[in-house]
């Protein structure tokens, strides 16, 4: 599939290209989200990207361990190097959407905007290939599998895709994230904390069993499960400063095994989600003391497992400043907004964010006519995007790039 480019014209309006761009886009993510495919070994998706890249003047590379795909286009003049990175990976859920793409892959579904993501991205190589007589330096483009809960990130980073040939390595970074929070087409940015990291809490509370009609002769760890559930809310809203917030949640609990026998163990699993490192390392200090102690005084006792994830996406100021002049010049000042507050989910740019300074921008993809609230987003098996924001994500890559190298 060839897109149409006018190298003659590197100035020309960004999202007029990328909007000529939008059939070429919207067909790419079509068979993408027909086929999707989760974690780190993607190799349709992985393929789907090479074919799509065919013919562009680009260093391609693959990944050893994960189905990832590294692009590199040089400019014509020596500079700085920016990455631009798209996830590809996709959600290991039945879609319900109905709509006539929809995933063939029972079990498995584009439930976070991966695809346009990765739509998006490939429309960027192309218009930045057709403007790389205008550029100094080198952007690289970051194919990653992975994202869902599997670090896709840092494994690509492992493999070297923030490193370079002049040993300098990549000095900023930028991806996007749809979402049917905002209207089609707008962005939203912020500087410091996007999102949060987001860790995981496993309890095991070991009682004693027995005879349900016998409470008195056992001890019973589900209503001790209950108490420590409770407990960690509280000690959420009496212990963390609402201005660096922290979220709690256990979102399952397994016990017993018939109705007529306490169990002897009850287990808890959940995550709690941060901002700051001090927070972070506050609150996992109070989820075992208070699973501990709450247990401790039942006459039960618990065990408790954290295990940290990804760390919170942290916008550099500097870079979010320039990524919204680019987003003001390509998009005009109506479509960019100041994002108020952050969201409490977890991304694995983060990785890269902890490297080189750069930005994460969410990208406003409810469809038109859609509530604001009650439409379904990311992660639901009824999600719709609103595949038109795909030219405006194409053309801010490319914008930003632009406004770095040629800064």
């Amino acid at each position: 599939m060839t897109l149409r480019h006018d190298p003659a014209r590197p100035t020309a309006d960004l999202l007029s290209a990328a909007r000529l761009l939008l059939p070429e886009l919207t067909a790419w993510r079509r068979s993408l989200h027909r086929t999707p495919e989760v974690g780190l070994d993607l190799p349709h998706t992985q393929r789907a990207v090479l074919d799509a890249l065919a013919g562009l003047p680009l260093t391609v590379t693959t990944g050893n361990r994960l189905s990832s795909v590294t692009a590199t286009l040089e400019g014509a003049r020596p500079g700085r190097t920016i990455v631009l990175r798209a996830d590809m990976d996709a959600l290991p859920l039945t879609e319900d959407t109905g709509l006539p793409y929809a995933s063939d892959r029972p079990g498995s579904m584009h439930a976070c905007g991966h695809d346009l993501h990765t739509a998006m991205l490939l429309g960027a190589c192309h218009l930045l290939a057709a403007r790389a007589h205008d550029l100094a330096g080198r952007v690289v483009f970051m194919f990653q599998p992975g994202e869902e809960s599997c670090a896709g990130a840092a494994h690509m980073i492992d493999e070297g895709v923030l490193d370079t040939p002049d040993q300098q390595g990549a000095d900023a970074a930028f991806a996007m994230h749809v979402t049917t929070r905002f209207e089609t087409g707008t962005v939203h940015l912020r500087p410091g904390p996007v999102y949060a990291a987001a860790d995981l809490i496993h309890i095991t509370v070991t009682g004693r069993g027995g005879h349900a009609s016998a409470p008195h002769l056992a001890l019973d760890p589900v209503p001790v499960a209950c108490a420590i559930v409770i407990a960690l809310q509280t000690m959420v809203t009496r212990t963390v400063n609402v201005f660096d917030p922290a979220v709690v949640t256990i979102a399952r609990i397994e016990a017993g095994t018939a109705t007529n026998i306490i169990p002897a163990t009850a287990r808890l699993h959940g995550t709690f989600r941060t901002l700051t490192p001090e927070t972070r390392k506050a609150v996992r200090a109070n989820i075992e003391r208070v699973a501990r102690h709450v247990a401790e005084a039942h006459g039960a006792h618990a065990e408790v497992t954290l295990t940290e994830t990804y760390p919170p996406v942290h916008n550099d100021p500097a870079f979010t400043d320039l990524a919204r002049r680019a987003a003001d010049a390509v998009l005009g000042t109506a479509s960019v907004h100041h994002l108020a507050e952050p969201v409490m989910g977890a991304e694995d740019f983060s990785y890269v964010l902890e490297r080189v300074p750069g930005a994460m921008a969410l990208l406003g993809a409810r469809p038109p006519g859609t509530p604001a609230d009650g439409t379904p987003d990311c992660h639901s098996d009824r999600v719709v995007f609103d595949e038109e924001t795909m030219a405006t994500g194409a053309a801010l890559h490319t914008a930003v790039a632009l406004h770095h190298l040629n800064a």
